[in-house]
């Protein structure tokens, strides 16, 4: 009994530190829009929420190709994501990304479920937004192709700092917790592809550094490359010529 009430209390322990930490960042990026942002692109509701949900539902769809690392444990498997929310950031501004991001976890445990407790899945999440929160507020303060650059190296440099910290001293022990394991054998499975890895900081260091930084390079490279072609084929027939105009 006693342990099953532990448990219970894990897991609410957990949900609720998922509701806060989406809370904090809707109201960043709310902050941010209202007091830094105010010139940013703003649509009609209904038409804002659709764009939302098309990029929403392809970010769900693209997490379902994760693709292996050599140097990190398979627990961490890269996906491209981030890219359609960062093209929905760059032109609704911060708060849809953050709605956009997380709609895309939701899609994907609707149509998936989850593997890791939840927990790669509020990573996810949460990791993603420190991407696509800062790049979003650096290219909306002044639009061209040099903020945008900026933003996404800015996002990649903000997403790998804090999720390497993130994993380490909450991710990955609560996900050791969550399983009930031994935080060793999380190390272990490093070690199989890493010897280096001795330890959690080890293990974020050698892996999830450099997965951070792939990821943020691979997805900044791939905006760049494909926003003006996207922002062609849906957002210039729905939104007046001069909004629409980008220099991205």
């Amino acid at each position: 009994m006693n342990e099953f009430l532990q448990t219970v209390a894990e897991n609410v322990t957990f949900l609720l530190t998922c509701l806060g930490i989406f809370l904090a960042l809707v109201l960043l990026a709310v902050a941010a829009e209202r007091f830094l942002l105010p010139a940013h692109r703003k649509l009609s509701p209904a038409r804002s929420v659709s764009f939302v949900a098309i990029f929403a539902a392809l970010g769900g769809v693209l997490m379902f190709f994760e693709i292996p690392l050599f140097f990190a444990p398979s627990f961490y498997e890269m996906d491209l994501s981030e890219l359609p929310v960062l093209i929905c950031t760059f032109y609704l501004g911060p708060v849809a990304g953050v709605v956009c991001e997380f709609l895309k976890v939701v899609i994907k445990l609707l149509l998936k479920g989850t593997s890791t407790a939840f927990v790669g899945d509020f990573a996810n999440f949460v990791v993603g937004c420190a991407m696509v929160l800062p790049a979003s507020m650096v290219y909306h303060i002044r639009k061209s192709k040099k903020t945008a650059l900026i933003g996404l190296a800015v996002g990649t440099l903000v997403m790998t700092v804090f999720g390497s910290a993130f994993n380490a001293l909450y991710l990955i022990p609560k996900f050791a917790q969550l399983f009930h394991m031994p935080l060793d054998a999380i190390i272990a499975m490093g070690t199989e592809v890493n010897a280096s890895i001795h330890s959690v900081w080890t293990l974020v260091l050698f892996a999830v550094v450099p997965f951070n930084l792939l990821k943020g390079v691979v997805v900044s490279a791939l905006t760049l490359l494909l926003y003006k072609r996207v922002e062609r084929l849906f957002f210039r027939s729905s939104a007046p010529s001069a909004q629409a105009h980008t220099s991205l």
